[in-house]
């Protein structure tokens, strides 16, 4: 198991050295050569100095190792890290112009629907978590839609993975407008047109997205309105090519011209915001939506459009080491699997190991298997059930369950606790297994101090599939069996109306009163994982922000899926951990996968220095980039 891993990364090594070799030879040469000629023309031999020689990246003086391989960006007027540059660069526009953490936000979430098309969109869904700096209030906005009215939940659970039955009702949008109503100052044609932009003149298609969209050329191709988009000319569009979306630039210019005109007649700032709100949600693109699913054998329908609403509510929240953390309540999941970790965690030393050692490695894995396992029987909307979220979330719990774990060995995945408001564990296999899903997620802070973390989502990659008529726009496909139930007799069994979990779990860390982090990161079943250890890195190891966020990590997975009791755990770890981490683990019962080296989440995050001063990182596993100014 340990070779391959090693040999791949001795060839990667060597394959970087002998290109480091060459550049470094030619450079050589030419120095030579212009050497060679100066003294020539001089006749006067170059006398060397110090300068230069002691620099960080001189040969006598490089560091042999760095703990990160990015630098932590300043952010001291604000700034936003988001999935991509270009979505981070529009935010960072919106400040320069005046505009709050909530206008940043919405212009990089507008774009990241352009840039990164198949993890979020204006037709998706989603979480933010908000600070407002002058009340110090905490918040959380869910901007997640039902499924339809009309789904019959006798379905073949294949047809909720993609397609026209696999469709949720658009949350995202709505998102956009609440916050920017709540928190932001700018007009929305201002927040859109970096999106617009983009989509309509086009921009350099990046590497891994033209990868993504050919590895799913197959399925893509099945649907007319998707092909003509990201299969042009039938092929997908090459790396670094210039792709446009000309559907999604002409709705979202609709929606900053249906505000626009409202300014126009005297509408003051909310009522310009609602009437590209009910552009969207009672107008033409929920009439174009409702026309084309109705089309195509779909369920959503005009009045699920109108009857949705993003929702304020009150995060949950933990206290870990003197630290507070607010994260997303159900219907996210990640909110209470955060909370529980934690608490499992602090009853240990985990401080005084060695980050990578497989005892340090073993206590995080058992603390999400236990968490999980909690979740995964109680997590439901809140319409549909009621959810133990006081007990899940206590320190008394965490006390009962953390007898569960055995520091020197790996456990079966257990069955969640028995709890008062009890239902009954689920015992029969289910009908499928759970889909990876893909997300993205950013966070801003502005001059005033006031921040944003938002995670949003499609679901799994390119959600639906499916662009829903001329909108340019693709839905979020959380029918499907992991964001909901794959038992019947469970409260998150797909229903008409019912709003499936997600992952999302934007974080806001407070401490002493005073922000001290904000974070989040795509990964479906990873999302809590990913952020759980990038918490302790910062709290538990002292470590930087970026240093963070590149630490190699580690995420379980389970078959059947984290509904079933008893489901076979495989704990996959990134490649740069040592070989005797791997053994250690295997040793201590784990069945280990390696996986890619930079492969689980991809956190942006925001980190408050000791000086008070916001130092920002991106994640070099995927293409986010953190940009201050």
């Amino acid at each position: 198991m340990s070779e391959p891993i090693q040999t791949t990364e001795a060839r990667r090594l060597s394959g970087a050295s002998m290109r480091r070799r060459e550049l470094l030879l030619g450079t050589m040469s030419g120095a030579a050569f212009a050497l060679a000629s100066t003294q020539t023309a001089s006749a006067r031999p170059v006398v060397q100095t110090g300068v230069g020689r002691q620099a960080p990246d001189a040969p006598a003086s490089g560091a042999a190792t760095v703990s990160a391989h990015r630098v932590e960006v300043p952010m001291p007027h604000g700034g936003v890290a988001a999935g991509h540059p270009l979505a981070s660069m529009a935010g960072v526009r919106m400040l320069m112009q005046g505009g709050s953490a909530a206008d940043a936000a919405v212009a990089a979430m507008a774009v990241l629907n352009v840039v990164e098309p198949w993890a979020s969109g204006a037709a998706g869904n989603g979480f933010a978590t908000c600070l407002d700096k002058k009340t110090g209030e905490v918040t959380s906005l869910a901007f997640t839609g039902a499924a339809p009215g009309l789904l019959d939940n006798q379905v073949d659970p294949a047809e909720l993975v993609a397609g026209h039955k696999a469709v949720v009702t658009p949350g995202a949008f709505g998102g956009w407008i609440e916050l920017a109503r709540r928190f932001g100052r700018l007009p929305l044609s201002t927040l859109l047109e970096p999106a617009i932009g983009y989509a309509r003149d086009g921009h350099p298609m990046d590497a891994s997205i033209a990868d993504t969209i050919r590895r799913q050329q197959a399925a893509l191709a099945r649907y007319p309105t998707t092909a003509a988009i990201y299969l042009p000319g039938g092929q997908p569009p090459a790396a670094r090519s210039l792709f446009r979306n000309l559907p999604l630039a002409n709705t979202f210019q609709a929606l900053a011209d249906a505000e626009t005109a409202a300014l126009a007649t005297g509408a003051d700032r909310n009522t310009a915001l609602q009437a590209a709100y009910d552009y969207f949600y009672s107008g033409p693109v929920a009439r174009e939506m409702s026309r084309f699913s109705e089309a195509g054998g779909g369920w959503l329908r005009l009045k699920d459009m109108q009857d949705y609403r993003p929702r304020w509510s009150a995060p949950v929240g933990a206290n870990y080491r003197g630290v507070d953390i607010y994260c997303s309540p159900v219907t996210s999941r990640t909110g209470l699997e955060m909370c529980e970790q934690l608490n499992l965690l602090e009853g240990f030393d985990f401080a005084s190991l060695p980050s990578d050692s497989p005892q340090a490695l073993h206590l995080i894995a058992e603390t999400i298997k236990v968490a999980k396992s909690d979740v995964y029987r109680y997590a439901a909307a809140p319409a549909s059930a009621v959810v133990p979220t006081d007990i899940l979330i206590s320190k008394a719990f965490a006390d009962q369950r953390r007898r569960l774990i055995n520091p020197q060995a790996a456990i079966a995945y257990p069955t969640g606790a028995d709890l008062s408001t009890s239902r009954p564990a689920p015992r029969r296999r289910p009908r499928a297994s759970s889909v990876p899903g893909d997300t993205t997620s950013l966070s801003v802070i502005d001059s005033e101090g006031n921040a944003i973390a938002c995670t949003t989502t499609l679901g799994g990659g390119f959600g639906t599939l499916l662009v829903m008529g001329d909108t340019g726009l693709i839905c979020n496909n959380g029918l499907r069996v992991g964001s909901t139930a794959p038992y019947r007799d469970h409260p998150n069994f797909v229903a008409p109306g019912r709003i499936p979990l997600l992952g999302n779990g934007p974080v806001i860390v407070k401490q002493d009163g005073r922000l001290r982090m904000l974070f989040g990161s795509p990964g479906g079943e990873t999302i809590g994982q990913t952020q759980f250890q990038t918490l302790v890195n910062v709290i538990d190891r002292g470590m930087s922000i970026q240093e963070a966020i590149e630490a190699p990590r580690i995420a379980l997975d389970a078959e059947p899926g984290f509904y079933t009791p008893g489901a076979a755990i495989r704990l996959q770890m990134e490649a740069r951990f040592p070989l005797a981490t791997f053994a250690g683990l295997t040793a201590m019962g784990h069945k280990v996968e390696p996986v890619g080296p930079y492969s689980i989440g991809s956190i942006q995050g925001i980190l408050i220095s000791a000086d008070g001063q916001p130092m920002a990182g991106g994640d070099p596993r995927r293409m986010g980039y953190a940009v201050g100014y």
